[in-house]
């Protein structure tokens, strides 16, 4: 590039840069129509689809061929079959695939017997209700008389015609089961645990036994059914503690009573004491 002298200034004068004069490209209208035709086509075919998916969908809800028939019950004993569908709400010539398992399973499980509900669908026309029922295995009082599951959970206030032949829990309150929930249970589940041990003994069985107190501090304790005997348990190893009172028991059951306590918390020893003022009351 060559600079111009500007005589009066003194100065190179500006000189603009030759650039190469850039040429416009015409516009490719038939890529254009290509690319906006597949896309119109892309999304016409979704919408076609998603269109005749609802359509079928909707066909398949209100086809006669999936509306229930049949609702079956398994496993009931104490809740008959009609309370459990009575419970459940389902209504044959509904579509199988409008109701909720989930929400039916809670309504069953809203009677106090029913420990758990599974439902499920059988295709083409049928629903499946399996239940758990809940066991009694003791009664606790807590101002109303409960029934106490297998578990130690507390699920059913007693009625007129419910069974009585169960042995007592005590020691637990309404007022400490309200503060104290998670120990409270606790304290339930050892002591239907230990009436469990108590049901495999052969010589002090579960007929031997009128009640079970719980003491949170000190444990548990066992009365007898004749005279009422109480027997310290304590907390722990009540294998073993119950292996020692069978190997005894045969000799004091004659004598009960005449007895105030049996002790079994001194380790390899049964600790008997006499109650000398019942016994002279007595004879």
């Amino acid at each position: 590039m060559t600079a111009v002298l500007d005589l009066k200034a003194g100065k190179p004068a500006n000189v603009k840069k030759n650039r190469r004069r850039q040429e416009r490209r015409p516009r490719d209208w038939k890529k254009l129509f290509r690319v906006v035709f597949r896309l119109g086509v892309s999304l016409g075919t979704f919408v076609l689809l998603a269109c005749g998916a609802v359509l079928i969908g909707r066909l398949i809800f209100d086809s006669d061929y999936f509306k229930i028939a049949a609702v079956n019950v398994e496993n009931e004993q104490r809740v008959s079959a009609q309370e459990i569908l009575a419970l459940s709400e389902i209504r044959t010539g509904v579509s199988i695939f409008e109701i909720d398992l989930k929400a039916i399973g809670r309504k069953i499980e809203e009677n106090p017997w029913i420990a758990s509900a599974g439902v499920r669908r059988i295709f083409p026309q049928e629903v499946h209700i399996r239940v758990v029922e809940r066991e009694p295995r003791a009664i606790v009082n807590l101002g109303y008389l409960y029934y106490l599951d297998a578990a130690g959970e507390v699920f059913k206030v007693l009625e007129p015609n419910d069974a009585l032949d169960f042995p007592v829990v005590t020691g637990i309150d309404r007022t400490y089961l309200l503060e104290s929930p998670d120990e409270a249970r606790r304290l339930f589940s050892e002591a239907v645990g230990l009436l469990e041990r108590i049901k495999t003994r052969s010589v002090f069985g579960i007929t031997e036994l009128s009640e079970i107190h719980i003491d949170p501090n000190d444990g548990f304790q066992l009365h007898t059914l004749a005279g009422g005997v109480p027997i310290r348990m304590g907390k722990g190893d009540f294998e073993d503690k119950l292996d020692r009172l069978e190997r005894i028991y045969p000799e004091l059951k004659p004598r009960l009573h005449a007895l105030r306590y049996i002790d079994l918390n001194v380790a390899d020893r049964v600790i008997v004491k006499l109650d000398k003022m019942g016994a002279r009351r007595r004879s």
